[in-house]
């Protein structure tokens, strides 16, 4: 967790101070941090991504975090579908195999 002052992933992309208790510190490290974050920002806003985690239990945050980053990159790659398109691209595939 990022240290009082010392901005790391979310709080180095958005150029502020990590204050005690920030909600993106356990979540964006170093060294992805900001890239995965620069997506969700873009994608979602800051402020949604913030108050969707707070509202989470700490238990649940990371599968979120998770889940907002897979999805914020996915639509980047495809903004009209998303991940439904890797779906539909698995389903496709196992369509082929299927006998």
């Amino acid at each position: 967790m990022a240290r009082a002052g010392s901005p790391y992933g979310a709080c180095k992309f958005l150029d502020r101070k990590c204050v005690k208790g920030c909600v993106f510190a356990p979540y964006f490290c170093h060294e992805q941090g900001p890239a995965h974050f620069a997506a969700i920002h873009k994608v979602f806003g800051a402020s949604n991504v913030s108050k969707l985690l707070a509202n989470l239990p700490v238990g649940e945050r990371h599968e979120a975090v998770v889940t907002i980053s897979y999805e914020a990159q996915a639509r980047l790659h495809d903004p009209i579908y998303g991940s439904v398109s890797h779906i539909f691209s698995l389903q496709q595939q196992i369509r082929l195999l299927s006998p």
